[in-house]
Formats: structure tokens, C-alpha cells, sequence
């Protein structure tokens, strides 16, 4: 079989490939149940971190602004990683994929514009919706 670019394309790579990983993994799991640590003392079950034992109680409410603002972030980080390929990639692409790619961007601001529009930027306490006086 042949890619059209002159290599030959192996298909049964494919499937040894996926059998090797979970041979690889079941291996693992295998030898950390024979030779991992099976000691279950009282010291062994308090949480450690760097040096400095826990204090305090963990659960600890955060407010929902944050993980918005969190999940905006994640989203918009994603799409600077089109942009950045597409950087890389620019002048093979020529005037059509300049074109796309200002696009993209202007619908990205869009969406940042409404984003902070709707107040899903905004950190300040909201008041409820009943309690505005006239």
C-alpha cells in the first residue's frame, strides 16, 4: 500500500502498537501489586506536602466565579495553540489561510466581548435580582 508520497503504509503497526501499551500496562499493574508497599501505618496514612504537615480542614468553598473564569481560560488557552500553528505554518498558507485565520481571531474577541458583556468576567458580588430598589 502506498501514502501517494512515495511510503509505504504499514496498517498492522496499528495494532501492535495498541497491544504493546497494554501489555506494557498490564505489566505495571502486575509488579506494583507484587513488589509495592503493603505497610499500612498511622503515620503512613496522614497527607504530607513539602515538608509542612496539614493544618486546617480542606474543604474549603471557592466561589463559583472562579472556576468560570477558570473553564473561560482553558477554552481561550486552546485556541492560542490554533493560532500558534497557524504562526508556524504562516506563509505556507498564504493570503487564504491569513484570511482564516483573522476570522478566527475576530470571532474569538467576540466571544470575549460577550463574555465580559454578561458579567462573566466580573468579580465584584452580584446583588440578587429581587433586592434592587428603585
Amino acid at each position: 500500500m502506498n501514502a501517494g508520497n512515495g511510503y509505504p503504509v504499514d496498517l498492522w503497526t496499528v495494532p501492535v502498537y495498541f497491544g504493546a501499551v497494554l501489555i506494557i500496562t498490564v505489566v505495571i499493574i502486575i509488579l506494583s501489586a507484587l513488589i509495592g508497599e503493603r505497610g499500612k501505618s498511622r503515620d503512613k496514612q496522614v497527607p504530607f506536602e513539602s515538608g509542612v504537615p496539614s493544618t486546617g480542614n480542606s474543604r474549603i468553598r471557592f466561589n463559583v466565579q472562579f472556576y468560570i473564569v477558570a473553564m473561560i481560560f482553558l477554552v481561550f488557552d486552546i485556541e492560542s495553540v490554533f493560532v500558534m500553528t497557524w504562526a508556524i505554518g504562516g506563509k505556507q498558507l498564504g493570503w487564504g489561510g491569513y484570511f482564516e485565520i483573522a476570522v478566527f481571531i475576530v470571532l474569538l474577541l467576540a466571544a470575549l466581548l460577550y463574555l465580559a458583556r454578561i458579567g462573566a468576567l466580573d468579580w465584584r458580588r452580584r446583588k440578587s435580582e429581587g433586592s434592587h430598589h428603585r
